[in-house]
């Protein structure tokens, strides 16, 4: 495909990626478990890869996207293979990965609800 047509098309990437960081902050706002927090830290990641794709195949440099992609790529599973574990290592010290029950957590959230 050519340039002209990620052109012709770039508002359908872009919705989609808008969409997919829309979903990933909403996921890390809201969450109730720290899995959902990694679960909306991938989101923004892969809203993040689909822009970087969309760039390269915008300006003809798909090659250097593509390169940014794997390392980013490699990155991304190297920071949720540690923050999983991280996850595995709460659970089985506290018995759950709910974010109100990590008391270093749970002390940010009641700072949160009084700035609201």
């Amino acid at each position: 495909m050519n340039t002209a047509y990620w052109v012709q098309h770039l508002w359908l990437v872009v919705a989609a990626s808008a969409l997919l960081f829309a979903a990933g902050v909403g996921c890390i706002v809201f969450a109730r478990t720290l899995i959902r927090v990694l679960i909306g830290t991938e989101l923004l990641v892969k809203s993040t890869t689909l822009l970087i794709i969309l760039a390269g195949a915008v300006t003809g440099r798909v090659a250097l996207a593509e390169s940014l992609v794997v390392v980013l790529i490699s990155l991304e599973v190297i920071g949720v293979a540690v923050a999983a574990g991280i996850v595995v290592g709460i659970h089985r010290q506290l018995g759950s990965a709910d974010t109100e029950e990590v008391p270093e957590l749970k002390a940010t959230a009641q700072a949160a609800e009084v700035a609201r």
